[in-house]
């Protein structure tokens, strides 16, 4: 039965030499062993699964063994990914100790992990009907204001895309659109498509 630390940091400029030191007093005080294997990932959880080596995680994992992490942000960026992963884990009886909620899992069935994982879905639940509400308060907001919702119908993307606001700018100043189009490096058709289908003129 092996331990497996695993951690993660968002960018290259952070270091993990704090999660590591926290993992490794724990296993040492809590423990009393070693962490016999490492998972290090520079990754941002808005990565997939695989970039973040959970796949990996996976395959190492064997009945009976501990994973351990500093805390629960480091396996997933919403509850609901960490509630489908620890489920994942615990039903492959592994052990799932993180540091910073003081959590322990011991990879069994038992009444503890029933309440725990049922309480990982419920806040799921909430963050996503959250997330839902502010979405539809958003938009009804949107709306009374008056703004147009996603981009006018018949559009494409553009290279132009991202720079209304200074295309709008010269228009303003009543540069005329061949010379904005030599600005931007681009024909007159283009400009005139994207300023009549993003509606700048006027």
């Amino acid at each position: 039965m092996a331990t497996v630390g695993y951690i993660r940091v968002s960018t290259d400029k952070q270091n993990t030499d704090g999660q590591k030191l926290s993992i490794l007093n724990y296993v040492n005080d809590h423990l009393k062993g070693g962490v016999d294997d490492w998972i290090e990932v520079k990754a941002s959880t808005r990565k997939s699964a695989e970039k973040r080596k959970l796949d990996e995680l996976k395959e190492i994992l064997r009945r009976g063994d501990t994973l351990v992490v500093a805390e629960l942000s480091r396996l997933a960026r919403s509850v609901g990914q960490i509630a489908i992963l620890v489920d994942g884990l615990v039903n492959d009886g592994i052990r799932v100790i993180t540091i910073k909620e003081g959590m322990e899992l011991n990879g069994k069935r038992d009444m503890k992990t029933k309440v725990m994982l049922t309480m990982f879905s419920l806040f799921a639940e909430i963050e996503r009907d959250l997330v839902s509400e502010r979405t539809k308060e958003g938009l009804k907001r949107a709306r009374a204001e008056g703004k147009l919702l996603g981009r006018p119908k018949g559009t494409t993307s553009s290279k132009l895309d991202g720079r209304e606001g200074e295309i709008k700018g010269y228009l303003a100043k009543g540069v005329n659109l061949a010379n904005v189009a030599r600005i931007f490096d681009v024909s007159w058709s283009t400009m005139k498509h994207f300023v009549t289908s993003r509606r700048l003129a006027g």
